[in-house]
Formats: structure tokens, C-alpha cells, sequence
């Protein structure tokens, strides 16, 4: 097996910066978007009670409609 290599502390320092920097921007991005995507689900879920209201009264009335004498 050949012996590893050393690596330049150049490019060593390079790595670290540019994972550290990946990570404050990574947690800038999240708080960021995190607001939104709160409003989008709190939006998203007053949709879906409005949406299961109306098929909920649109049974109602198929099934009352469906039960007439006149069949």
C-alpha cells in the first residue's frame, strides 16, 4: 500500500473555510425559509378544511337528492 500523501495546508484551510461556510449559509437559507413554509402549511391547511367542508355538503346533497319517491 502506498504511504498518503500530505496534503498542502493551503488546500486543507481551503476545505475547512468552504465547509464552514456551507454551513453559516446552510443555516441563513433555513431561516429564511422556514417563515415560509409555515405560511404555505398554515395556508394549506385552511385549504384542506374549506375543500372537506364543500365534499362534505356535496354529499350531503347527492345523498338527499339520490333519496326522492320518484326513482
Amino acid at each position: 500500500m502506498v504511504p498518503p500523501v500530505a496534503v498542502s495546508p493551503l488546500i486543507k484551510t481551503a476545505r475547512w473555510s468552504a465547509l464552514l461556510l456551507g454551513v453559516f449559509y446552510g443555516k441563513q437559507r433555513f431561516d429564511y425559509l422556514k417563515p415560509i413554509a409555515e405560511e404555505e402549511r398554515r395556508v394549506e391547511e385552511a385549504e384542506k378544511k374549506l375543500r372537506e367542508e364543500q365534499e362534505r355538503i356535496y354529499k350531503q346533497l347527492s345523498e338527499a337528492n339520490s333519496e326522492t319517491i320518484l326513482k
